[in-house]
């Protein structure tokens, strides 16, 4: 199973809650623009343990960007183009259009 977390807009903070195996799973989402990088970055706050996780992980296509930290059990997660077209990264005005945010269960094969 798989959800589509929304992204709308610069510097937004929200609250979602997700299926990831097999439990609802409460997180927090801060999306920014890193202006000096120029990409997009997300902080993840677990509500299980009542505090921010993650920090500053690039949203980036490809691979599942939080591979390396299985061992939170928040899920997997994975830039998805839209669009088909180059470049295959978001620019500071297309993430919530040409790109979209998934989520998955922890162990995706």
């Amino acid at each position: 199973m798989f959800s589509i977390i929304p992204l709308l807009s610069v510097n937004q903070t929200f609250d979602i809650v997700l299926p990831v195996d097999g439990n609802n799973l409460k997180l927090g989402f801060y999306v920014y623009w890193n202006k000096i990088a120029e990409y997009w970055c997300m902080d993840i706050t677990d509500y299980r343990v009542g505090k921010k996780v993650l920090s500053g992980i690039p949203l980036l296509t490809g691979e599942n960007m939080l591979e390396q930290y299985k061992y939170l059990a928040i899920g997997s997660a994975y830039l998805v183009n839209l669009s088909g077209k180059l470049p295959d990264t978001p620019n500071d005005n297309n993430l919530g259009t040409s790109f979209q945010l998934i989520w998955s269960d922890t162990n995706v094969e």
